[in-house]
């Protein structure tokens, strides 16, 4: 590191001394709003930039003379430009972009200003790695209200839905902790307390102006992204003034309940331009819920054959059977999700070489729900006479089960409204510049960042015995049926079981710090590049604490049927009408009961008490390259070392417990290079060959050990755990139409190190004390190696040809096909499992939309597939959990009804697709939760002023 630091500070040094003219500029449209992509070209000294997120773009190192400034951006007219630089010399101006009507086989194309297509295409373009870019107005054509939806519709992605919302991005097939998210280039740290991956359900589209999504990382790019990187960089300050507003509404199918929407955002410019604000706020209120049902299946049967052994222990015996569901869950959700951001962001430039931002932004999203859960559970086999079941050969046909009816809310306050409080924080605050020192150029950014989720819930639980009936006859619907109706129905035959209030809190912080420097090169001899380098530290806090409180009013409402109850079944129940879980405590009883002289349960949460920081020093040098007018090269290195301190619990029952600490430091040192040929006119093939890693899940790496007497279960962390790391090589081929369009394909494939899963067996002694023999063990690992090979095709463009208004549709698809396999996979008798794909990988994606545009109206239909993958890998094949494949369709409608002002109309989930995950195979339904179709409908108001 030390020997790093001191060739950074010569370069630095030497470039500073040189002599040499420039070229500054800032690239806009008509209206005012930066371009990035923009190719700018000197042709006569073979010289090429492009423009950056903000519109700018420096050519360093020129000599005196008259120069011929071009600038291209497909669908703009390109602009050429004749500029005189004297020795020693900075021009800067802003150049404006105009729109261009594209004549095409006599049709005439318009590119109309409220289409961000264009923009998108030209900055993937334009760069050197592979990457896809989003604008935020692009996405707005869908009915998006977060931006883990918008993502869903990019090539490679696919996204695991939770509650109703896309939640956790899949980049390639690899699970959402092994991909990063940044906030304006700055890390995003998770909400969630085991693991890394960030909840994107978080963040409103509206605060958001453009997503990379980048599949083959640079050197000056965090390396901890096995699958990928997205940055979402939020709104900056115009060019000018602007006013934007949106005001909307909707209902949901499965409640009948309202949405609101409403995002304001204001900006401006100074008269002498040298200070720009922005101001943006957003409010999502949506009261929604869903139905679901939950079964884990067996094919084992134990039960009491009323014998007993030597030491007077009950004889219990094993049986192999024809799976069923030991265990059934009918749950119905309630759920109010108010999601709220604000952002304000400002840029100062002091003069024509320095310049400083601010930018912050912040989220909130206040979950308040209600659950009720009717749950069925096959009883201890010590509990089961061989009276009390039927087994006919090896179908188990009924059997007694314990009944619980559980009402999960909160308490009767302003925020938490009697339901169950779920608030999330996620914010991000950086300060930044960028300075010219003569050839050099130099960023800086500060940030702190942090993320938190509290939960405060309240549970009351009856209890009931009785035999049911195993309906396996749909497997994909399972149902136990009680035999006897007036032991089902009679509230009295519930007994109070237990109220308890759990707290649940984890949070991480995030202090970042980076530098980078740029500087002439001609290093190859074209005199036509830069040297990049620069150092990063991140220093990262991460703490879970959670509280279980037992109180006890069996004595004031021993049974059911003496508290106030109501009955939530549902004629219209999504999962089939079948399902009737009858009768719960009412919410607002339990969220009005004094909770006082509880009993803490210590077993309950001392497991997942831990802390961790862990530190990252990174450094990095790069060359970025144009040779001639064809090839450009990136290549270059990255050094990242991190130190990890991991405090955690030693459990071996609530009142012997100890804490532990552990460290661990290691240092990952990341070639890459990257290609670009421009092999045709509009045509381009990408390679790079890259090394990227992902480090451990927080509950992975704690050092705990939990005893849990009540389920034979021992829970152990495992801190010796490596880094996963992966060796990467993408090839693509880009062609992009005159008019409006691209056509690509590419391959890629992924050597992977150390994939960390969970190992689940069976103890053969007592290691862990006395009587663990016959416990199940679980424990992460690394796993062997894993590889995945993959393409990408992707087709956009518009329907010009056509004739009528037919020439205003337009297609968007693209495809993914990925192939997996993983090695070192052991099952609970240790041996090896050859029949594993690597976990989250969905084999197909496929996104598509048509859509239609003129001046005034704008339509899509956008269908979103992605397959089965598996999700967790139990102890043999039979236990193995699928997350099952999925398909989204999606309509909206945006019309203006005059300038600056539209109106739009969405329906989501048109096929009313649920969550399903399954056990083993297909037809044994795991879960599977239902949301119904949502509507949305508002108006959008957006007016631009540009500054002359």
């Amino acid at each position: 590191m030390k020997n790093i630091l001191i060739i950074i500070v010569l370069l630095i040094r030497s470039a500073s001394m040189a002599q040499g003219s420039m070229i500054q500029g800032r690239v806009i449209d008509d209206n005012g709003i930066n371009i990035s992509g923009a190719i700018v070209v000197i042709e006569s000294i073979n010289r090429q930039t492009s423009t950056d997120i903000q519109g700018n773009f420096f050519l360093l190192d020129l000599h005196e003379g008259n120069y011929i400034l071009k600038i291209y951006y497909s669908g703009y007219k390109t602009l050429e430009k004749e500029i005189k630089l004297e020795e020693n010399h900075r021009n800067i101006e802003i150049f404006t972009l105009t729109t261009n009507s594209v004549l095409l086989e006599d049709v005439v194309l318009n590119v109309y200003l409220n289409d961000n297509r264009l923009r998108d295409i030209n900055s993937q373009k334009n760069k050197a790695n592979i990457t896809n870019v989003v604008s935020i107005d692009q996405t707005g054509k869908f009915p998006d209200a977060n931006i883990g939806d918008a993502l869903k519709r990019i090539s490679g992605i696919s996204m695991q839905v939770k509650e109703g919302e896309a939640q956790d991005i899949i980049i390639r097939g690899l699970a959402p902790e092994l991909n990063s998210v940044t906030i304006n280039g700055s890390r995003a740290p998770s909400t969630n307390g085991d693991n890394r991956s960030v909840q994107l359900d978080v963040i409103p589209t509206d605060m958001i102006e453009s997503i990379e999504v980048t599949k083959a990382l640079t050197p000056d790019m965090e390396a901890d992204a096995l699958g990928g990187s997205v940055n979402l960089i939020t709104r900056t300050a115009p060019q000018g003034f602007r006013l934007s507003t949106t005001l909307g509404s909707g209902i949901n199918l499965i409640s009948n309940k309202r949405i609101w929407n409403t995002n304001f955002l204001i900006g401006n410019r100074s008269k002498n331009k040298k200070f720009g604000w922005m101001i943006s706020a957003t409010v999502n209120d949506n009261d929604y819920g869903s139905h679901s049902i939950e079964a884990e299946w067996s094919n084992i049967f134990e039960y009491n054959t009323g014998s007993t052994n030597m030491q007077g222990e009950a004889i219990i015996e094993e049986v192999d059977v024809s799976p069923y569901t030991n265990t059934l869950l009918e749950q119905t959700f309630f759920l109010q999700r108010v999601r709220r951001s604000l952002a304000a962001n400002f840029e100062y430039m002091f003069n024509n070489n320095h310049t400083i931002f601010l930018k912050s932004f912040l989220n909130w999203r206040d979950d308040r729900e209600n659950r009720f859960v009717f749950e069925s559970e096959i009883l201890n086999p010590i509990d089961i006479a061989q009276e009390n079941f039927t087994l006919n050969g090896t179908n188990l046909i009924d059997f007694p089960v314990e009944i619980s009816r559980q009402t999960i809310g909160g308490a009767n306050s302003s925020s938490s409204k009697n339901g169950r409080l779920e608030v999330k924080r996620l914010q991000n605050f950086s300060i930044g510049g960028t300075h010219l020192f003569k050839n050099v150029k130099t960023d800086w950014l500060a940030s702190f960042a942090d993320a938190s989720e509290k939960v405060n819930e309240r549970l009351a639980e009856y209890k009931s015995e009785y035999n049911v009936f195993n309906d396996i006859s749909n497997t994909r619907f399972p149902f136990l049926r009680p035999l006897d109706l007036d032991d089902a129905n009679n509230l009295s035959n519930f007994e109070f079981e237990e109220i308890v209030e759990e707290v649940l809190f984890n949070e991480e912080e995030d202090f970042n710090f980076l530098i980078n420097t740029e500087i002439p090169s001609n290093i190859l001899g074209f005199n036509n590049g830069t040297i990049k380098f620069g150092l990063k530290n991140r220093f990262k806090y991460k703490a879970r604490n959670n509280d279980f409180t037992f109180f006890n009013f069996e004595d004031e409402y021993p049974t059911l049927g003496d508290v106030p109850v109501t009955n939530y079944s549902d004629p219209d129940f999504l999962v089939g009408e079948k399902y009737k879980s009858g009768f719960f405590t009412d919410k607002k009883w339990l969220s009005g009961l004094n909770l006082i002289n509880g009993e803490t349960i210590g077993e309950e949460f001392l497991r997942q008490h831990y802390s961790i920081k862990e530190n990252v020093f990174a450094s990095y040098m790069m060359l970025n390259e144009k040779i001639k007018d064809k090839l450009h090269v990136v290549a270059g290195v990255r050094l990242e070392h991190t130190n990890i301190k991991a405090k955690a619990n030693n459990i071996e029952n609530p009142d012997n417990f100890n804490r532990i600490t552990n460290e661990k430091s290691y240092t990952n040192i990341l070639p890459g290079i990257h290609l670009k040929y421009n092999f045709y006119k509009q045509s381009i093939i990408k390679f790079a060959w890259t090394n990227t890693l992902a480090r451990p899940n927080y509950v992975d790496l704690v050092p705990t050990l939990e005893i849990v007497l009540a389920d034979e279960e021992i829970i152990l962390g495992n801190p010796a755990l490596d880094a996963t790391t992966s060796m990467n090589f993408d090839i693509s081929v880009e062609h992009y139409f005159k008019s409006f369009g691209i056509i690509s394909a590419g391959l890629f494939y992924k050597n992977i190190k150390g994939f960390i899963y969970t190992f689940k067996s069976e103890t053969t002694d007592d290691r862990f004390g006395a009587g663990t023999s016959g416990f199940t063990t679980f424990k992460p690992l690394n796993g062997d190696s894993a590889s995945l090979f993959g393409t990408e095709i992707a087709f956009q463009k518009g329907l010009s040809f056509l004739p009528g208004f037919a020439k205003n549709f337009n297609v968007n698809i693209n495809y993914t096909y990925i192939d997996s396999n993983a090695n070192g996979i052991r099952n609970s008798k240790g041996e090896e499992r050859d029949d594993l794909n690597l976990p989250n990988t969905a084999r197909h994606t496929l996104n598509t939309a048509l859509g239609y545009d003129d001046k005034n109206l704008s339509t899509r239909l956008a269908l979103n597939f992605s397959d089965r993958y598996i999700e967790n890998i139990g102890g043999n094949s039979f236990e193995d959990i699928y997350y099952d494949k999925q398909l989204f369709l999606d309509f909206n409608i945006n019309y203006v009804l005059k300038k600056h002002l539209s109106i739009y109309v969405a329906v989501n989930n048109i096929t009313n697709q649920p969550l399903r995950l399954y056990q083993g195979t297909s037809a044994r339904t795991a879960q599977a939760e239902y949301y119904d179709r949502r509507f949305a409908f508002g108006l959008k108001y957006d007016l631009f002023k540009k500054q002359k």
